[in-house]
């Protein structure tokens, strides 16, 4: 029996890992579809043509990279829906509302205009009935030192370069996104209580809690 069936995980589950930069996204996206035999969901991150800019000059740039966002997940998600689930997503969809274009509205590094034209347009195409929302969100939380250490060590060159109170407030901010989120059901891991690279197996106990949640979850709908 694998993992998968072991747990009770459906085989058309869409599991979304969310979280700041440093938390290691990307590591439990393909830890989980390994256990699981699922396929993954990645953010393309060469092929942004703002990514650069953005990083460069915040305030000229910053609405074009959260439009451009918008629509390549939405068309992900869309995506993996048609294809049947069984995806494990690496960022979710709506971290982009609720926390990057927030915070630049508030910081005036975004037009309020703009920002009204953005969160006007990811209403109208995410959040409705229509709009395949994940069976679980797991999100990835640590201390802010312990991140800053990641960013530093493992993070992009622009990432690397960009001052510590960037990632500061970034963790504060994620942290009171996640409190209120509530599109779909939530999984809080803290990255303290497992390290994935140097022990692989205990993907095995994250499994476990991902399975106890979706069951949870089902039986909240019945």
């Amino acid at each position: 029996m694998n993992l998968r069936e072991k747990y009770g995980i459906p085989q058309n589950a869409v599991i979304t890992i969310a979280g700041t930069v440093g938390v290691g996204k990307s590591t439990m996206t393909q830890a989980l579809a390994d256990a699981l035999n699922f396929r993954t969901s990645f953010e393309n991150v060469d092929q942004n043509p703002y990514l650069d800019l953005f990083y460069n000059d915040f305030e000229k740039w910053s609405f074009h990279l959260q439009i451009y966002f918008l629509a390549e997940r939405f068309k992900e998600q869309k995506r993996i829906f048609e294809y049947g689930g069984g995806f494990i997503q690496d960022r979710s969809i709506y971290e982009d509302t609720g926390i990057f274009a927030k915070m630049h509205m508030e910081k005036g590094t975004m037009n309020p205009v703009d920002y009204d034209t953005y969160t006007n347009l990811f209403e109208a195409m995410v959040m409705t009935p229509y709009f395949p929302h994940p069976d679980l969100l797991v999100y990835l939380e640590g201390p802010l030192d312990g991140i800053i250490s990641r960013v530093k060590e493992r993070g992009r060159v622009m990432e690397q370069e960009t001052p510590v109170s960037y990632w500061e407030e970034m963790h504060g901010r994620y942290e009171n996104w996640i409190n209120s989120f509530n599109a779909c059901p939530v999984l809080r891991l803290d990255i303290n209580d497992y390290d994935l690279l140097t022990n692989p197996r205990e993907v095995e106990t994250i499994v476990e809690k991902i399975g106890h949640s979706l069951k949870q979850t089902s039986l909240l709908k019945k």
